[in-house]
């Protein structure tokens, strides 16, 4: 048996304390999960999903005790539909749509609603029990929004450096300058800006808490601009606030299913889940890790990068993706043609979503056959999908 995506919906992304910081990381995921059952008429009220998988990195505050079963609650999914939450960081969101692909694939299931969320706004800080009440020194409270906390001192401490430290290392490593990770930079924020204007986004972002586009995207940068903020991780260092994806909050969800389930779904399927890769490596390098998962997920669909047509990329960092395209030797226009992470947000949980939802509609829209989405996760990991374009009429060629 195979598995299709049928259809997916993401609300904007907002800024860190910008224009959704008064929205509950439930809601925006009840939001998505809404939007995407209300795109498939045959499901309804989603009676006939047969689970929903759903990615969340924090889980910290309002996000706590499962937030795939919350969210599909609160979206008025029927009571007796199964739900879990995973947690592989970054590439949480994109885990759940594998892990749903998989159930479809084995037979487990014939609908998959899967997706993910994150409010970095809203992440809470957290205060460590200490092993006796009553401690009489100070006690620390941590913050829950991004990065290591409460690191286990058996950790190596080159594991455990900050995400930006580990880029700098990485750009180091491979030799990538200031000057083509703010160019690579301004360049998503205008492909990003010009797919707004294009309309590319109007079917795939649904409107929440008065935002209808992503916060974060800023027309009018260029390297020029870009290459006169201070570096924020070193003081002679190449990663900036500019050339890094900010923080963000949204919700992302993906609907699957099997070939059968068209007729239930009230859909045709966009694409095909070609093949599936996961790698790791040492902490610190997480940025590399979509190379080697990338790889093994085209190994997988039986395919090389020359049949590839589209690459959804998740932007973490300029430098990292840099790296990533240098490594994979392929042309770097067709990587993230309507903007990336740096742009558009990176609220952790969500963006795998994102990316699959956009690759989809990439590959339509471009009349490709094969794609491939990618993130890199921290703690030094890695996971890409390949997709086919099975749409019988692409955008264009319409």
């Amino acid at each position: 048996m195979e598995a299709f995506v049928y259809t997916a919906a993401r609300t904007p992304f907002g800024r860190f304390a910008g224009a959704l910081a008064a929205v509950r990381p439930d809601d925006l995921a009840a939001t998505a999960i809404r939007a995407v059952l209300d795109r498939a008429p045959g499901l309804g009220a989603g009676a006939s999903v047969d689970e929903v998988v759903w990615g969340n990195a924090n889980g910290a505050g309002e996000d706590n005790r499962n937030v795939g079963r919350m969210a599909a609650l609160l979206a008025g999914v029927p009571v007796g539909v199964p739900a879990t939450t995973v947690n592989r960081l970054c590439g949480s969101g994109l885990d759940a749509a594998m892990m749903g692909s998989r159930a479809i694939e084995t037979g487990d299931a014939e609908v998959v609603l899967t997706g993910g969320v994150e409010s970095m706004t809203r992440a809470p800080w957290v205060l460590p029990k200490s092993a006796k009440p009553f401690p009489a020194g100070d006690v620390t409270a941590v913050s829950t929004t991004l990065g290591w906390r409460l690191v286990n001192p058996a950790m190596p401490p080159e594991w455990t450096v900050s995400l930006g430290e580990a880029n700098e290392q990485l750009g180091e490593k491979y030799s990538v300058s200031r000057e083509r990770q703010d160019g690579f930079a301004a360049l998503s924020h205008r492909r990003a800006h010009a797919a707004w204007e294009e309309g590319f986004y109007d079917d795939l972002v649904v409107p929440v808490g008065g935002l209808e586009r992503d916060e974060n995207v800023r027309p009018g940068s260029t390297a020029e601009k870009l290459g006169a903020l201070k570096p924020a991780f070193r003081p002679d260092g190449t990663i900036t606030a500019g050339n890094a994806s900010p923080l963000s909050d949204g919700a992302a969800a993906v609907l699957l299913g099997s070939g059968a389930a068209a007729e239930t779904i009230g859909l045709d399927p966009l694409a095909r889940i070609a093949g599936r890769g996961a790698a790791a490596l040492e902490p610190q390098l997480f940025g590399y890790a979509p190379v080697e998962a990338a790889n093994r997920a085209l190994a997988r669909a039986g395919i090389s990068w020359d049949e590839v047509g589209v690459v959804e990329l998740n932007e973490a960092f300029a430098v990292q993706s840099l790296v990533c395209v240098d490594a994979w030797g392929i042309d770097p226009a067709i990587v993230n043609p309507y903007g990336g992470a740096i742009a558009l947000g990176h609220p952790l949980g969500a963006s795998g979503g994102r990316l699959l939802g956009t690759l989809a509609k990439a590959l339509r829209a471009r009349g490709e056959r094969y794609g491939v989405a990618a993130v890199c996760i921290g703690v030094g990991q890695g996971l890409a999908v390949v997709l086919e374009n099975v749409s019988e009429n692409t955008e264009a060629s319409a």
